[in-house]
């Protein structure tokens, strides 16, 4: 059993039904599998739907609170967009919950039900929480596949270097980084889209300091350049495993006003889309988490609908 697991009410996949127009008019809501109890191996399909119910990590931080409450608005979200057949083999695991500031045993419980997914032949598609998911996300990956070469991937305006006392949602890669230490193996971090207004000189140093590859927002957006096609190429070769966490921050704010700290420039929707979609058709890609969505600052439900429509163009591709 892991500790503070939650199945999805009854109330959360709900949608228009027009199965009465024909048999192939479904939805999300329609075919997907909601676990009453957590068996990774008794879920149908390939993907694994966790929620990680959880913002201490954005409290602490000193951001907006609100992401806990963003796992089952995203679902609702996507809930109503189309269901293809063939496609969008999703089973809901349910939810890990965080108690109050209690993040470290949150960061353990979602680690725990990553690795059991895992290790039962599922792919992983968790919905945040803050930025705090990607270390129980994370090192769930890495520990299911020790003996592998695990990249993590991070599209986000921000490096998440951050060294403190405690963990937030400002230091899940230099956690990960001491977790992969501490294993004796590589850690493989590229950070796609950073700001180099929204991070420090010192968060700058951390990341040279990690060897980690860095690809800036004004990098990604220029049309011209090789150089991201160059490093997803590279990062594909590299490794056996991909685990790609995108922070919601990465797009502009006119597309994605949702989150604890909304992007001035940011990278469009549909240039996400194209890396997603190459990550998604490399044979390589594990697991998937979007985090820092905020319900309380979207705006007519339009930071969730973005991201329901990354999530659903994530199973579409994912092989």
């Amino acid at each position: 059993m892991i500790n503070l697991w939650q199945p999805v009410a009854d109330d959360i996949w709900q949608g228009r039904d027009d199965s009465a127009e024909s048999p192939q008019a479904l939805r999300l809501f329609q075919t997907v599998v909601r676990a009453g109890a957590f068996d990774p191996h008794l879920l149908p399909g390939e993907i694994a739907l966790l929620g990680f119910a959880c913002d201490a990590g954005v409290v602490r931080n000193k951001g907006r609170s609100g992401a806990a409450r963003a796992p089952d608005a995203l679902r609702r979200a996507l809930a109503n967009l189309a269901s293809h057949p063939g496609r969008y083999a999703l089973a809901d695991a349910g939810n890990i919950l965080c108690e109050g500031d209690n993040l470290e045993q949150a960061q353990q419980a979602l680690r725990d039900a990553v690795f059991a997914c895992q290790r039962a032949g599922r792919k992983t598609l968790v919905l945040g929480g803050g930025h705090e998911t990607a270390f129980g996300h994370g090192s769930g990956v890495l520990d299911a596949f020790a003996d592998e070469r695990v990249a993590i991937v991070n599209l986000d305006a921000h490096l998440d270097l951050r060294s403190a006392a405690r963990a937030t949602s400002g230091t899940p890669f230099r956690q990960l980084a001491l977790h992969c230490e501490a294993q004796g193996r590589a850690f493989s971090y590229s950070c796609l889209g950073a700001s180099r207004a929204a991070n420090t000189g010192a968060l700058w140093q951390e990341a040279e300091r990690l060897g980690a590859t860095v690809l800036e927002d004004l990098t990604l957006l220029d049309p011209n350049s090789r150089t991201l096609a160059d490093a997803l190429a590279g990062i594909i070769d590299a490794h056996d495993r991909i685990y790609l966490t995108i922070d919601l921050d990465v797009l502009p704010a006119w597309e994605m006003p949702a989150v604890s700290a909304p992007a001035a420039l940011g990278i469009p929707l549909a240039l996400i889309l194209r890396i997603v979609t190459t990550l998604c058709q490399s044979g390589r890609l594990q697991a998937v988490d979007l985090v820092e969505y905020n319900p309380q600052y979207d705006r007519d439900g339009q930071g969730a609908r973005t991201a329901a429509r990354l999530a659903w163009h994530i199973a579409r591709f994912w092989h």
